[in-house]
C-alpha cells in the first residue's frame, strides 16, 4: 500500500428516494464494520447519514445524492453532495411538537467536526455537508483533516 495515499474512500451515488437515507447510512455501517471499527461507532454514523442524506431528499431537488465515506484510523469522515444551493446551513430550534427539523442539531452534537462545502465537481451547482466522528477511545484532534473542507462550520 502507498504509504502516501489517504484513507480508503468510498462513494455511492443514489437517486434521490426515501429509500436514500436507509440505503446511505447502512453502506457506512457496513464499511466501518468491515474496517474494524466499534458498533457504537456505527451507531452514530448511521444517525447522522440518516438525517444530512434525508435533509438532501427533502429539501433539493437534485436527481441523485452522493455519498462519499473514508475510513480513517481513528473514526470516519462522511460527506453528502446534492445539487441543492450552496450556502450556510446553521442548525435551528424546531418547535416542540414537530417531527423535523433537528437534523444539523444532532450533527453539531455529536460529531467531532462537521461543515458545508462546494459540489463535489469545480463549476457545478450544488454543495457538500460532511462531518466527522472519531472512536471515544481517540481523543486526538488532528487539525489536517479539516483544511480539506474550508467551509466547515464552528465547534
Amino acid at each position: 500500500m502507498n504509504a502516501n495515499a489517504g484513507p480508503p474512500t468510498y462513494q455511492l451515488t443514489t437517486p434521490n428516494s426515501p429509500l436514500s437515507p436507509k440505503i446511505c447510512r447502512d453502506t457506512v455501517a457496513i464499511l466501518l464494520a468491515a474496517n474494524g471499527h466499534a458498533p457504537h461507532l456505527a451507531d452514530t454514523a448511521r444517525t447522522l447519514v440518516s438525517e444530512v442524506v434525508t435533509n438532501a431528499v427533502r429539501h433539493t431537488g437534485t436527481p441523485t445524492i452522493k455519498l462519499e465515506t473514508a475510513v480513517l484510523a481513528e473514526g470516519v469522515r462522511v460527506a453528502v453532495y446534492d445539487d441543492g444551493p450552496a450556502g450556510l446551513l446553521l442548525p435551528s430550534e424546531a418547535a416542540q411538537d414537530s417531527e423535523g427539523g433537528r437534523g444539523l442539531l444532532l450533527v453539531q452534537a455529536l460529531a467531532h467536526t462537521w461543515g458545508v462545502g462546494p459540489a463535489y465537481s469545480p463549476g457545478r451547482d450544488g454543495k457538500h455537508v460532511w462531518f466527522e466522528l472519531q472512536s471515544p477511545v481517540c481523543r486526538c484532534r488532528d487539525d489536517s483533516s479539516r483544511a480539506h473542507h474550508p467551509y466547515r462550520a464552528k465547534t
